[in-house]
């Protein structure tokens, strides 16, 4: 259940409201056909003030007093608003009524929002918008997002990457209930460590992170909300299959144990044991495995004190490569092998003031453990990271409500041990840091957040990052988001180019890498409106960044793979996305969504070429088309998503190729093709059963593996052209039971 942007939050929207005796909690409804339905994505909030909420998928909300406040505000685009006087602090549930302009009442909340309060440009993806697809982890997630996309890092390894703003996800700061998880040497399989059906909500924010968060937020930031273990879902069981041979469980269990102290369990099993080879090149199209993944935590809230503390662990071991053979007469097998083992010590604290509900103090803490043990044929490749992070932050306000601030310091630990071939890479990172941030805002049409953070690296020295953040509502339905900021990061070069090591190349590193830098700006817009008598919602955002720094991973030449600084070159991406959110009739959603992409950096330094080039496996343009429809009460769900992804530039891999013969080339761009998702899903009183597919149209590229026929030869590589699908037309069904207290 996702907890919006309380005013007094620490967490940013991870901590629930603690007691009844300072929050208002209760549930909007729409009435429809003189029946009530929750309504979901109501902005709720005190009169004169920006501090509120957003409702859930069940329509609840919880909300914080704020000092000399008693009016609250429910408002949603379509129906009237209403305003309250609240004289007891009791649950407050409330019915919307449609616009007397609309012929009827609209779709009850969608599955995607928009945080209206929030001055950085920030999507809700919701529990709604997570059950439009299987959802089996977290890089099955954004199938439906127009801003995010994923695909196949190689051909062999199953590793997923994901891509937002032109750039690829190294870039994102992504967080888990606001702690920097997807990083390091995770940054291979991470997006498969998260389950689906733990999530709860996720968002999805576009440029320069908050200074809060930390330094690494370049370009966007991703926070995954899980089930909590006060949910109101004491049970949630999943089963999912697919046509491909992959089985999956998982078992969410929540328990209050006392009024002030709850648990939690969030379990996963899953495994593919069937081998795949649709495009007969002796390569298993997808590799074998076994997961196995758990958090066990605990949860303690009074009206003064509260924290949540626990452990993850996971276990997972992989197995891709040439089919399995009964004999060894044909030679020796390539085979690619992984097996990860991970553990993670988690705790949130904060102290609360009841009577200053816009003071705080909060603490997170977390101690991770990765350990890594990779075979690419013959070459092994082992890597450990130990890593330890502290946030300390304190928010108060400054006179009054309209200037508030937030301030801290930090404290980050990384110990990377890599070995591949004859190359060890290891460094220590110690970054204590300091951060402020003061927010502005003036009535209910302005907001300015200004911050700035203060990280001294040990081995890269002092850092500045300043960030601005700016919005401005130009009236009840249109608003106007600004940022830049500056990021930086210490790029893991083998962890994050892992699918490039399935090959024959060789690793040069022509200087040693230094940390990456870049500048992000961007503007967008969103505006409400009726379309023919109906909701809908226009976005339209463009972004830039521009790197001071970059690691450029240069995989143009045959049987080689370079690594080397940008170098004082240029490197940038321009991004504009235009969106369209609109619900023609009474439970229908329909998404359609353009974006362009312009990406390019400077190749070629080491061999004494500066040239300018788009970069590698980014497509120009991309469409999305999304359509949702529901019978009263969810009975049916139907979904239907269409993608359409334009050319991208891929290696020309021939001899003697020089960066400035690009140009000349013919044969350097991948075709075009379109990705066909649908589901269905049938809706019982405690359960779900759903069916689906992917990539519907079966299209799939048939060599993604270039000298599969000799993997122990000199031109094998199984990343270089992997551009689009591997595998064809996948079927899946599936079951949700949910338990509720």
């Amino acid at each position: 259940m996702r907890k919006a942007l309380l005013a007094f939050s620490l967490f940013l929207g991870s901590i629930p409201a603690i007691s009844q005796t300072q929050t208002i909690s209760g549930i909007v409804w729409e009435s429809a056909n003189g029946k009530k339905q929750p309504l979901v994505g109501v902005n709720v909030y005190w009169m004169g003030t920006t501090s509120g909420v957003v409702t859930d998928a069940e329509g609840r909300y919880d909300i914080d007093r704020v000092d000399q406040r008693d009016t609250l505000i429910f408002s949603y685009v379509g129906y009237q608003s209403d305003t309250i006087a609240v004289r007891e602090q009791t649950p407050l549930d409330v019915t919307l009524s449609g616009e007397k302009t609309l012929q009827e009442v609209v779709v009850s909340g969608s599955s995607t929002q928009i945080d209206r309060l929030s001055p950085i440009q920030t999507e809700v993806l919701t529990a709604r918008t997570l059950a439009k697809a299987a959802c089996c982890n977290l890089s099955e997630s954004f199938e439906t997002n127009a801003s995010v996309s994923v695909s196949y890092a190689d051909a062999v390894t199953g590793a997923r990457q994901i891509q937002m703003l032109g750039l690829s996800g190294n870039y994102i700061q992504t967080n888990v209930e606001n702690i920097p998880t997807i990083r390091g040497l995770s940054t291979t399989f991470g997006l498969n460590y998260i389950p689906g059906t733990w999530v709860s909500s996720i968002d999805i924010g576009k440029g320069v992170g908050s200074v809060v968060n930390g330094y690494e937020g370049m370009l966007g930031q991703i926070n995954v909300e899980l089930q909590k273990p006060d949910a109101r879902e004491r049970v949630y069981v999943n089963a999912y299959a697919n046509s491909f041979g992959r089985v999956e469980a998982n078992l969410n269990l929540s328990k209050p144990l006392t009024e002030k102290w709850s648990v939690g369990f969030l379990g996963h099993g899953s495994a593919l044991q069937n081998q795949l080879d649709q495009n007969n090149d002796g390569f298993m199209d997808l590799p074998l495995y076994n997961q196995y993944n758990g958090v066990v935590r605990a949860k303690y809230a009074s009206e003064r004190f509260m924290t949540q503390f626990g452990i993850k662990a996971l276990t997972e071991d992989r197995e891709g490569g040439q089919l399995k053979r009964e004999t060894s007469s044909a030679g020796p097998r390539y085979t690619f092998t992984n097996a990860t083992k991970r553990i993670e010590f988690f705790s949130k604290t904060a102290t609360l003031y009841p009577e200053k509900p816009y003071k705080g103090l909060g603490l997170v803490l977390n101690a991770l453990y990765h350990d890594q043990n990779s075979q690419f044929g013959f070459i092994p490749y082992t890597g450990r990271q130990q890593s330890l992070y502290g946030n300390l932050i304190y928010q108060s306000i400054i006179d009054n409500t309209n200037h508030s601030i937030k301030t801290g310091i930090s404290y980050l630990l990384d110990d990377y041990h890599e070995r591949y071939r004859d190359t060890t890479l290891t460094r220590t990172e110690s970054v204590p840091g300091i951060f402020g941030e003061y927010t502005y805002k003036y009535l209910e049409k302005l907001t300015a957040v200004v911050g700035a953070r203060l990280d001294f690296h040990n081995l890269f020295g002092t850092q500045f990052n300043p960030r601005v953040h700016l919005k401005y509502d130009l009236n009840t339905s249109m608003s106007l988001r600004a940022s830049a900021g500056r990021g930086f990061r210490t790029p893991n070069a083998l962890a994050e180019n892992y699918g490039y090591l399935v090959s024959s190349r060789a690793v040069f590193f022509a200087d040693r890498l230094k940390p990456e830098i870049s500048w992000n700006y961007g503007l967008s817009l969103t505006n409400d409106f009726s379309l023919f008598g109906q909701k809908a919602t226009f976005i339209v955002d463009y972004y830039r960044t521009d790197f001071q720094n970059q690691l450029i991973v240069d995989n143009d030449h045959p049987r080689e793979l370079y690594f080397y600084n940008l170098n004082g070159a240029r490197s940038y991406s321009n991004s504009f996305q235009a969106e369209l959110n609109y619900h023609p009739i009474k439970r229908m959603e329909v998404k359609l969504a353009y974006r362009l992409f312009d990406v390019k950096q400077s190749m070629g330094m080491p061999f004494g070429e500066n040239v300018l080039l788009p970069r590698m496996m980014i497509s120009r343009d991309r469409l999305l088309f999304n359509a949702g429809y529901a019978l009263p009460y969810d009975k049916w769900k139907f979904d239907f998503t269409v993608q359409w992804n334009g050319p991208r530039r891929i290696p020309y891999l021939r001899e003697g190729y020089e960066h400035e013969s690009y140009q000349n080339m013919p044969t350097d761009l991948s075709p075009s093709f379109y990705n066909i998702n649908a589901q269905v899903t049938k809706t019982f009183r405690t359960w779900d059963a759903y069916l689906g597919g992917e990539n519907l149209g079966g299209f799939r590229q048939t060599a993604p593996i270039v000298g599969a026929e000799n993997p122990f030869g000199r031109d094998f590589d199984a990343a270089g052209r992997a551009w689009g699908p591997i595998t064809g037309r996948m079927i899946y069904v599936g079951f949700r039971y949910k338990l509720k207290r």
